[in-house]
C-alpha cells in the first residue's frame, strides 16, 4: 500500500482530464447519458460532479486545513450540485472546464510545497470528523480513479445483454460487481 506522496499523486491528477476526454469526447448521448439505474449517475453527470469538486472541495479544503486546522469544519459538499450547475452545458464544455480547473488546482497544489509535517495537519470533515491533509489529498486521487471506473462500468453495462454468454467472462457486466 502506498502513502500519499505529491510526487506520485500529481501525475494521476494531471492525467484524469485527458483520460476523460479520450474516453467520452464526441461520443453519442447513448453512451454519455447511460445509467446503471435510477439512482446512478451518467458519465455526463460524473464529469459535472468532478467539475464541482474542483471548485469547492479538494484545494479549498486543503487550504482550509492549512489556514484553520480543526477550528472550523469544512463546508458540506453538495454531491448532486452538478445536476443544477451543469444544466445546459455540453459534455465538451464540461470536459474543457474540468481540464482548466484541474490544471489550476494542480498548480495551486504544487505551490503549497507541502512537507511531511503539513500532510499530517488535521482538518475537520462535517461527517467524518478529524482528517489529515494527507488523507484528504489521497482521497482526491482515489476519487478520480473511482469515478473513471464508474464511467467505464456504466458504459460497459450498456452491452450487458448484447454480449450474450460472454457475460460470464466480463465481471464488470455482472450487477453484483459493485456499486459507485
Amino acid at each position: 500500500m502506498m502513502r500519499y506522496d505529491p510526487a506520485l499523486a500529481i501525475p494521476v491528477l494531471e492525467r484524469t482530464p485527458g483520460v476523460l476526454r479520450a474516453l467520452l469526447d464526441g461520443l453519442p448521448p447513448a453512451w454519455t447519458d447511460a445509467r446503471e439505474g435510477p439512482e446512478r449517475w451518467s458519465p455526463y453527470e460524473v464529469v459535472g460532479h468532478l467539475v464541482h469538486g474542483e471548485r469547492t472541495d479538494w484545494i479549498p479544503r486543503a487550504e482550509m486545513i492549512l489556514r484553520v486546522g480543526e477550528a472550523e469544519s469544512f463546508p458540506p459538499f453538495d454531491r448532486v450540485a452538478m445536476l443544477r450547475d451543469s444544466a445546459g452545458r455540453s459534455l465538451g464544455e464540461l470536459l474543457d472546464l474540468f481540464a482548466r480547473l484541474r490544471g489550476e488546482n494542480v498548480s495551486r497544489l504544487r505551490a503549497m510545497a507541502l512537507t511531511p509535517a503539513d500532510l499530517g495537519r488535521r482538518g475537520r470533515h462535517p461527517e467524518l470528523g478529524a482528517v489529515t491533509l494527507g488523507q484528504h489529498l489521497a482521497t482526491w486521487v482515489a476519487h478520480d480513479l473511482s469515478h473513471i471506473r464508474q464511467i467505464v462500468r456504466t458504459m460497459g453495462r450498456e452491452y450487458a445483454e448484447a454480449v450474450g454468454p460472454w457475460t460470464a467472462y466480463l465481471p464488470m457486466l455482472q450487477l453484483d460487481e459493485g456499486g459507485g
